[in-house]
């Protein structure tokens, strides 16, 4: 593993011991290649702050006392992912390293009266949450929030057709209130690009187009490695403009041939040639759709997630042949189905928060974003069916 040489000493020996493992002063030394004095007093302000603790000592012999062993303290914080949406709340606790230490999903805030009991809704499941895990709120060093909406770079919603009571709110002030800590808010397909670009299946690619598609068709931007905003927050919100045929408010798909995705994409296997037809058309338009934004952006990959993303025989397998008669290039672009599935968000949300609040993370300035380790269910391919997460956000 790689140090890189610009950070600061107290933070290059924070890193070492967070993705290397336990070492000794020496080791720290050999391994940065500084003075053991400067990793010494390294090691002394990392213990002051409470990141690391006593290692057991493995692999020593003679007769001589064996060397101090350190280790990254992991559980000395919880940073939340938290992903809100009107049909379901994914709340997603992780460590100091990065490591997923538990996840619930909760019914969305459609039910809820309004905009203060929908938020009151979020607070109670993340604080559910924690106590499920018996993790304290004292012991939260930031929050990560993804929702659907315009969101400023201070957390408030500008707008949001999802949940418009929350439109004008500082979503991210309330939630500082209720939790003490803070709190880092924006897009929740801008945050789910940024899952699928830290540790889906986008990881090595750093200019990305991801495409959700689902109850309506939405868009976030990878370019250069990072999540592109815009001037006014809006990059991105494309999806009721380049595909025709939405609606043209909320980029909301309507269907035909039947009253939901799930029933067409179902009736078009059993047969039936209008649904099949119906298909058929939706599957050129969002090729085409996809043309426009390749040839605006010129990604190295189009990622395309949401709830029908699963549905590789009717829906990928021949939007991969659709592209290229589309595009009419020499060359052509891969399209790839999201890894994280409906946790896309609460991950990209995870990394959001270390990424923004580094310094309340950790106490230290210039420490990166941990390689976040989801739980194994979290990384589970959704199923085939183009039903299941096709009613999410």
């Amino acid at each position: 593993m790689g140090v890189p040489g610009h950070l600061s000493i107290v933070a290059r020996s924070a890193l070492q011991l967070r993705d290397g493992g336990p070492a000794t002063v020496a080791a720290l030394a050999r391994s940065l290649e500084i003075s053991r004095t400067s990793v010494e007093n390294a090691v002394a302000v990392l213990s002051e702050s409470g990141l690391l603790v006593d290692a057991p000592a493995t692999g020593t012999s003679g007769a001589g006392r064996p060397a101090r062993h350190y280790a990254f303290h992991a559980g000395a914080g919880t940073v939340v992912g938290l992903d809100i949406g009107v049909a379901s709340v994914r709340v997603i606790l992780a460590d100091l390293a990065g490591r997923v230490v538990a996840q619930r999903s909760f019914p969305g805030v459609e039910a809820q009266a309004d905009g203060a009991a929908k938020l009151q809704a979020v607070i109670d499941h993340v604080r559910r949450t924690l106590a499920d895990a018996d993790l304290p709120t004292s012991r939260l060093r930031a929050v990560g929030v993804s929702l659907p909406g315009l969101i400023d770079d201070a957390g408030r919603v500008t707008l949001s057709v999802v949940i418009p009571e929350w439109s004008g709110v500082d979503i991210g002030a309330q939630l500082r209130q209720a939790f003490g800590c803070p709190v880092a808010v924006d897009n929740g397909v801008r945050l789910a690009a940024v899952a699928e670009h830290h540790l889906g299946v986008a990881q090595l690619v750093d200019d990305v187009i991801y495409l959700s598609v689902g109850n309506r068709i939405s868009m976030g931007l990878i370019l250069g490695g990072r999540p592109r905003r815009g001037i006014h927050n809006a990059a991105g919100d494309i999806g009721r403009l380049a595909f025709r045929g939405l609606d043209t408010g909320t980029g909301q798909i309507s269907w035909r041939t039947a009253p939901t995705a799930a029933e067409v994409f179902a009736a078009a296997r059993a047969g039936d040639a209008a649904a099949r037809d119906e298909l058929d058309a939706f599957i050129d338009e969002l090729a085409h759709g996809i043309a426009t934004l390749t040839m605006t952006v010129d990604p190295a990959m189009i990622v395309v997630g949401g709830g029908l993303s699963a549905a590789h025989e009717q829906l990928l397998d021949p939007l991969r042949a659709a592209l290229p008669r589309h595009l009419g290039l020499p060359f052509q672009v891969p399209i790839a189905e999201a890894r994280l599935g409906a946790e896309a968000a609460a991950h990209g949300a995870v990394v959001h928060a270390f990424q923004r609040h580094a310094s309340d993370v950790y106490g230290i300035d210039d420490m990166p974003v941990p390689p976040i380790t989801p739980l194994s269910a979290a990384v589970a391919p959704a199923s085939a069916s183009a039903s299941a997460s096709l009613e999410e956000k």
